[in-house]
């Protein structure tokens, strides 16, 4: 385990009520565990940003085109992020440009990853650009009139704005530049519970269930199973501060079912189509808490399928890991084109497995989209290399390099899509080893 940004505090129950905790049985630990985790992640992300040079709540943060510090990152847009951060009697006013001719959104998600609003010219036709308030339930904040108003879930939230690259990226850099966020008046901003430092591949376990009651007060779950998963995750929590045996007991089980999770995540808590991962009810999970701490898992801050769908790859067409030494092809034909699925873009990006971060290589090429000068076959099919080296029989500029001995996963967008990858009835090609 890697080391600790906060030092945990002591555990809330009294003695007595340890003593009669009742045994959970091992599939009750781990739907606890996996109800949990997802707030464990999006409490992490908020950690390491506050950590971040020149971080402070209600500020935009403008990455770097190609730069992001998350899993899973979009590299063919300009991200720009912030943390909202508001009580009572503040607000933050969020102020947007008029952009035109290209995607853009700003999505704002709670504390849990459930999309609270979408920000473009397609969600928001009447008000597309100017300022929003950015209130909590119940503001008192008084609003000047003529903005916009979006009502968080609790008192905090995670924005991440996208403008699309589309060829132009100074031109899409000056306009992440052009948003900006001031506040009405001075909130009263706690920081976020502690938590121990965790990454994907070195999972955090039984200390999930330590500090329990700051963390589940800390953000409000808006999800349908929230009041009874939580009161699981109380038991679960109750029977391990027990007793040193019964801790250790529950970190045994977690123990053994992580290396499974991380193998399953994306094949098990989504549909898997032509091997791969559907992600069409991403944003918004309902009862789904398995597929929201699945979507935290292999890449925060997921969309839902009005912005985009995602289909994520960590098996080729054999069913097969994929694996850095070898070669591979995605083969698109003439007619199902990528761009013909979508009204916006497309794009594809190679990170590695489990961490779920961008791969470095010499070429410094991560990620291919409808705007990059891919190759087309002669019959007018597109082929996506993949490979430690080019591929030979393919085009060098269609080749996506691999880590050699090493796993990978291959996520897939399609923004804005249309019907077929809304409903997981179209899917990229299969990804084919090839000698």
């Amino acid at each position: 385990m890697l080391a600790s940004i906060a030092v945990v505090s002591g555990l809330v129950l009294t003695m007595p009520a340890l003593a009669q905790a009742p045994k959970p049985d091992e599939r009750t630990v781990t739907d606890a565990y996996l109800y949990l985790l997802d707030r464990a992640l999006v409490i992490r992300q908020e950690h390491l940003d506050r950590n971040g040079e020149g971080f402070a709540y209600n500020t935009i943060k403008y990455n770097p085109l190609a730069s992001a510090d998350f899993t899973n990152p979009n590299f063919d847009v300009a991200y720009f992020e912030a943390w909202f951060a508001v009580d009572d009697n503040s607000a933050a006013v969020l102020e947007i440009p008029e952009i035109k001719g290209r995607y853009y959104t700003v999505q704002i998600l709670d504390e849990w990853g459930e999309v609270i609003a979408n920000i473009n010219d397609r969600t928001f036709p009447s008000k597309p650009f100017g300022k929003y308030a950015i209130v909590k339930p119940g503001s008192k904040a008084v609003i000047p009139e003529g903005m916009g108003r979006i009502e968080l879930h609790s008192s905090k939230a995670k924005m991440l704005g996208r403008i699309e690259l589309k060829g132009d990226p100074d031109g899409a850099v000056k306009l992440q530049r052009e948003f900006k966020i001031t506040t009405i008046g001075e909130p009263n901003i706690p920081p976020p519970p502690a938590m121990p430092l965790f990454s994907q591949s070195d999972l955090i376990g039984a200390e999930i269930f330590d500090n329990l009651d700051e963390r589940l007060a800390s953000a409000l779950d808006v999800s349908p199973p929230a009041a009874e998963m939580q009161q699981q995750v109380r038991a679960v929590a109750a029977y391990a501060a027990s007793s040193k045996e019964a801790r250790a007991e529950v970190d045994g089980i977690l123990r053994k079912f992580i290396p499974k999770y991380r193998e399953e995540v994306l094949v098990t808590t989504v549909p898997y189509v032509n091997h791969w991962a559907c992600a069409a009810s991403a944003g918004n999970y309902g009862w789904e808490y398995r597929h929201r701490t699945g979507a935290a898992y292999t890449g925060i801050w997921t969309n839902n399928p009005r912005e985009v769908v995602y289909f994520g790859a960590v098996n080729d067409a054999q069913d097969k890991p994929l694996e850095g030494s070898n070669n591979y092809v995605i083969h698109f034909p003439a007619d199902g084109l990528p761009e013909t699925v979508v009204d916006a873009y497309w794009s594809v990006i190679l990170v590695d497995f489990p961490g779920y971060r961008v791969v470095p290589n010499p070429l410094k090429r991560y990620n291919f989209n409808n705007h990059s000068p891919l190759a087309k076959e002669p019959d007018g099919s597109l082929k996506i290399a993949i490979g430690p080296k080019p591929v030979p029989g393919i085009a060098e500029t269609n080749w996506l390099p691999s880590p050699e001995g090493k796993r990978f996963s291959l996520t897939f967008r399609t923004y804005v899509p249309k019907e077929g990858p809304r409903t997981c009835t179209w899917t990229p090609p299969a990804v084919e080893q090839v000698n």
